[in-house]
């Protein structure tokens, strides 16, 4: 199954806050879009792996992705290394993907960036045909290699290398990020579980002020920010705003 964006985050909920709105924008215009999850954020302060799971589906049917999965590596001890870029080269390959979008270069949480540079690792090698991997048939994957790969901006504010225009989708990534009721405030979730930063009714609105920001600068009410390691062109200097 081809897709055109593949987003590679760390952990359920990444993409939801990091890109949400331009997975809901390229889905309105026609684009096929996945989400292969690295972990499953087993090791979050609140909820359970089985809760995330749930979560992660709840939030993959309101933003219509073509397909959810879980690479299941271990959260907090995942390296940047051959086993692990092995299991992303494979996912790559599956989706062939145009565009690869992952976590920031770094942050307030450790596993953002090493699974920044292991995504970027993987990237590359999945498009080296020496380097032998299998599907889930059992058969030789072909080498595939993204023509681009963007990270999100999360926690620490990171100078975007560009904007995206989501006014018309913000409130629905809002909604996507509230399906993971229990790690975002959430007044009904009662269980007895300690609050974290982001469980704060202020981390929402620190999410809003950041879309407000970026927005300001390209003229728009919310945009969401992304950083390359490449430098990016453009065909027509009138697509410029």
């Amino acid at each position: 199954m081809k897709l055109d964006i593949l987003v590679l985050p760390v952990h359920p909920d990444d993409a939801e806050l990091g890109c949400a709105g331009v997975i809901l924008k390229h889905i309105a215009l026609g684009h096929k879009v996945g989400i292969a999850d690295l972990t499953r954020g087993e090791l979050g302060t609140r909820g359970t792996a089985e809760i995330r799971d749930q979560e992660a589906a709840n939030a993959a049917e309101i933003l219509g992705l073509t397909v959810r999965e879980n690479l299941e590596l271990p959260d907090g001890f995942f390296e940047n290394s051959k086993e692990y870029q092995l299991k992303v080269i494979a996912a790559i390959r599956k989706y062939q993907p145009d565009i690869v979008i992952t976590n920031a270069y770094h942050d307030r949480h450790p596993d953002h960036g090493r699974a920044n540079e292991l995504v970027e690792a993987a990237s590359f090698l999945a498009g080296l045909r020496r380097i032998e991997t299998l599907g889930a048939d059992g058969q030789p994957q072909e080498p595939w290699r993204p023509g681009q790969v963007l990270h999100f901006i999360q926690d620490r504010y990171i100078k975007p290398d560009i904007l995206v225009d989501v006014t018309e989708y913000w409130d629905k990534k809002i909604a996507s990020v509230y399906a993971y009721a229990s790690q975002f405030h959430n007044p009904d979730y009662n269980e007895d579980e300690p609050q974290t930063y982001i469980s704060s009714p202020d981390f929402i609105e620190q999410i809003n002020g950041r879309g407000r920001e970026f927005g300001k600068s390209i003229n728009a009410k919310y945009a969401e920010g992304f950083t390359s390691r490449k430098i990016l062109g453009v065909d027509n200097l009138m697509e410029l705003r």
